[in-house]
């Protein structure tokens, strides 16, 4: 069928064709962030879950629809090594300039840049990666001490006012949040409860993986509190159909219900794989209905594609000792593992592999569902570890 036409969108965070399955969650953003437009109290939401079940595409589709409905958004990813305060500076000056704009008597939102540029003062002393060359100016005595937690403490209070006084509220919309550290996260955790306990309209809507909610907790303990952690996972059937069915559907092509069982079974559902194979069940396919051993094609394709792009670059960032680790994992099976069970196949005692297994869950590869077990991040990752080293000793 014509490539040019191919509906499927496979991708770091590309938008799909069709977002199956998330309506609930969507609709639980939305209400927490209505209330805290109106002034009542509401809790945030840090969405946790596996690599490729769409929490990107999600946080950016809430982003848009918030910001649609007249909220102002502040949307930023937190890659590894890179300072908290570094990140915030760039999007909050850019949020305060919307807030600016909106129709609305008042001054604050102008107050709050000033506070902003004693902020970016304070923390250029100490962070060495802030790069900003724009003059605020300042506001004396307001968020510019250089102490973190005390200043993101004045500044979301500076900018709570400024979004109460133009009825909106401000939504922080960050990505990758488990790569904070942990003491900024602690700081960002603690300025958010102010604006909560003050009915300040500030709120964050972030994404992470499953060590997200740990971090938190250690951070602040009073976050499972301040958040709501709703688990995005793998869909169910019936969606997963859904996302497969419906794009294709509008050109006017369908599927056997043989190639949509393959393809689930394959998949196991999660979002972006369902993508992958249905781009290849879609160039497989030479008219409609795409079928079963059109589906059984995509699925040799897939698996290269996805071992060339999605899984080794995740893979080339081990060193060696991380990939014996992984390859102990994948040798047990999918998950999860007791971490006594790996170093035994790694003939090595659990101590002497705890550094490794800390590393491999700061790179975001694994992760500790209960005390003492291991899972990857990546779902299918057991599979390529095999193809990948297919001996293991």
């Amino acid at each position: 069928m014509d490539p040019r036409t191919n509906p499927y969108a496979p991708g770091a965070g590309t938008p799909p064709p069709e977002l199956a399955g998330r309506d609930e969650i969507i609709e639980r953003a939305e209400i927490a962030l209505d209330r805290s437009r109106n002034g009542l109290a509401a809790r945030s939401l840090l969405m946790v879950g596996l690599r490729g079940v769409g929490k990107t595409v999600l946080l950016s589709n809430i982003a848009r629809q918030t910001e649609a409905r007249g909220l102002v958004t502040v949307v930023l990813e937190a890659p590894e090594n890179r300072s908290l305060p570094a990140l915030l500076i760039p999007p909050i000056r850019s949020g305060l300039l919307k807030l600016d704009r909106i129709a609305a008597t008042g001054h604050l939102a102008r107050r709050t840049l000033k506070a902003l540029g004693g902020f970016v003062g304070a923390m250029k002393i100490k962070y060495n990666d802030i790069e900003f060359g724009v003059d605020l100016g300042s506001e004396p005595g307001v968020a510019d001490s250089g102490n973190l937690e005390h200043d993101l403490i004045d500044l979301f209070h500076e900018l709570g006012q400024a979004a109460k006084e133009k009825q909106t509220a401000v939504v922080f919309f960050i990505d990758e949040l488990q790569y904070v550290k942990e003491d900024e996260l602690a700081s960002l955790i603690t300025a958010l409860h102010h604006c909560a306990q003050n009915q300040l309209p500030i709120a964050l809507i972030g994404a992470g993986l499953p060590q997200l909610v740990g971090r938190a907790g250690r951070a602040k303990s009073y976050a499972e509190r301040l958040f709501e952690y709703p688990e995005i996972g793998p869909l169910k059937d019936s969606a997963a159909k859904k996302a497969l069915v419906t794009p294709a559907e509008r050109l006017g092509v369908h599927y056997e219900e043989a190639a949509l069982t393959e393809i689930l079974q394959h998949t196991q559902a999660y979002p972006y794989f369902l993508q992958e194979w249905g781009k290849h069940s879609w160039a497989c396919a030479t008219k409609s209905p795409i079928t079963f051993e059109d589906a059984v094609a995509a699925t040799e394709l897939a698996i290269l594609d996805l071992d060339a792009s999605f899984f080794r670059v995740r893979f080339d960032r081990l060193t060696p000792g991380e990939k014996k680790y992984l390859r102990a994992m994948a040798e047990l099976g999918a998950g999860p593992h007791r971490s006594g069970d790996i170093a035994h196949l790694l003939r090595k005692e659990v101590q002497a592999v705890a550094p490794t297994r800390a590393t491999l869950i700061s790179k975001g590869m694994i992760y500790s569902p209960s005390h003492g077990d291991n899972s990857f991040t990546v779902p299918l990752f057991d599979g390529y570890m095999k193809r990948v080293m297919p001996q293991f000793s």
